[in-house]
């Protein structure tokens, strides 16, 4: 179903079942995927693979060019996969790059008036809330949740199942698991309440927590010692702990503590 208002590009791949509303442009090079909406005024333009089932709220921009001013309009693609939801006025641009997409997974919401950058990476089941903003570069793993006008800095890292408090400005990763909250962010404690919706053992919980007094309590002390220290201890054997250990062994950019 395309409303008559609409302009779609002949160059534009459509699948079945596909609606879009009034007053929506699909460019050319865009790709939908079956039982896609575009509810009204959706602007989705670029080279943009869209999955199957995301469903686009009014004024939602799509694949617009990355504002990164070091793109020289080389041809860059942005794909999205499945199931995921855009609320009104949500940006998302493409890659700076031929080598680096803008790439969202499945299962994710994004709120009103999110941003999410060129080059970014957000994975699957997340949330970003209201007016929360990705800068370039930045990677959010699965059942990540941001909160309403929170900032993340290029090139930062957050962690899966992290929870990111409401207008906190993040500067560097932060680890899976963990709460960061404030401006700058500190970390705040184990998301104890997003882990037990999912159903985390409690023992796993309990192992999170060690790992967190062992290594983030003392925010001034040296992390590389504590990590060594900590390695040994039982509670390093747990699945999520080591997440949480190899990642701080990936960090470019330091972590939030």
């Amino acid at each position: 179903m395309i409303h008559s208002s609409a302009i779609v590009s002949p160059r534009a791949e459509l699948g079945v079942e596909v609606e879009v509303g009034p007053c929506c442009v699909i460019g050319a090079g865009v790709r939908i995927g079956d039982r896609c909406t575009l509810h009204s005024h959706v602007v989705i333009d670029g080279s943009c693979e869209i999955g199957s089932g995301n469903e686009f709220y009014p004024f939602t921009s799509i694949g617009a060019r990355s504002q990164d001013l070091k793109y020289g309009g080389e041809p860059t693609r942005a794909r999205i996969g499945d199931r995921n939801v855009f609320r009104e006025f949500v940006t998302l641009h493409r890659g700076t790059s031929p080598e680096a997409d803008t790439v969202v997974g499945s299962d994710n919401h994004f709120l009103a008036y999110a941003h999410v950058a060129h080059d970014s990476i957000v994975g699957n089941h997340c949330i970003l809330s209201n007016a929360a903003t990705l800068g370039g570069h930045v990677t959010v793993e699965d059942h990540v949740i941001i909160s309403g006008l929170a900032g993340i800095h290029q090139f930062c890292r957050l962690g899966t199942h992290a929870l990111i408090g409401g207008c906190t400005k993040i500067v560097q990763d932060v680890p899976p698991y963990l709460i960061a909250d404030g401006h700058p962010a500190r970390l705040r404690g184990v998301n104890l309440v997003g882990l037990q919706r999912r159903g985390f053992p409690p023992e796993s919980i309990r192992s999170l927590k060690a790992a967190y007094r062992a290594l983030f309590l003392h925010k001034e002390a040296n992390l590389a010692g504590q990590l060594a220290a900590f390695e040994s201890s039982d509670h390093a054997r747990d699945p999520q702990v080591r997440t949480i250990i190899e990642f701080l062994r990936r960090t470019e950019r330091g972590v939030v503590r």
